[in-house]
């Protein structure tokens, strides 16, 4: 299978253009529980351009209606990008140090299940908790620190590339 790069500044460049806002070419899901992963799920299409049609187990977005469970749930997309070997953007799990522009950090509030997921749009030569800057969803942020999340637990993924 062949594969690309995923093109970071595009998925940042998408966060900044649509943090405060929300693009109509999506549903809106802050009314049935949040938007966060489905924002992230769009940045990382930005920087992507590809999409995993293959039902329950994929990772794409028709409709409010019709998507994948990945699309939208912290722990589904979590799943797909560290397992997928199909179609779409992969990656794996990395410590803190190693997270790029473009990555997803996603946060346990109560330090058991992971239930919000973030963009990172700035980071520090060497990156910590201190020198992230993100963009979300839910509650709407752009170059916001990490550091000013109030969570227990966080896990990074590093987005390695795309397979098309």
């Amino acid at each position: 299978m062949a594969r690309k790069t995923y093109n970071r500044q595009k998925a940042i460049e998408y966060a900044h253009k649509w943090a405060f806002s929300r693009n109509p070419a999506y549903y809106n899901f802050d009314p049935i529980g949040g938007d966060c992963t489905n924002f992230i799920s769009q940045c990382i299409y930005e920087g992507s351009n590809v999409m995993n049609y293959t039902k329950i187990f994929g990772w794409y977005y028709i409709s409010g209606n019709d998507k994948s469970p990945s699309w939208t749930s912290v722990v589904y997309l979590y799943n797909f990008l560290t397992t997928n070997k199909s179609i779409g953007p992969y990656g794996k799990k990395v410590s803190i140090e190693q997270i790029k522009i473009g990555d997803v950090i996603q946060l346990s509030f109560d330090g058991n299940s992971f239930s919000h997921s973030l963009i990172v749009v700035q980071t520090g030569l060497s990156p910590n908790i201190d020198n992230i800057l993100v963009a979300s969803h839910t509650i709407d942020r752009d170059y916001f620190p990490l550091k000013d999340f109030y969570f227990k637990n966080l896990r990074c993924i590093n987005i390695e590339g795309v397979f098309i």
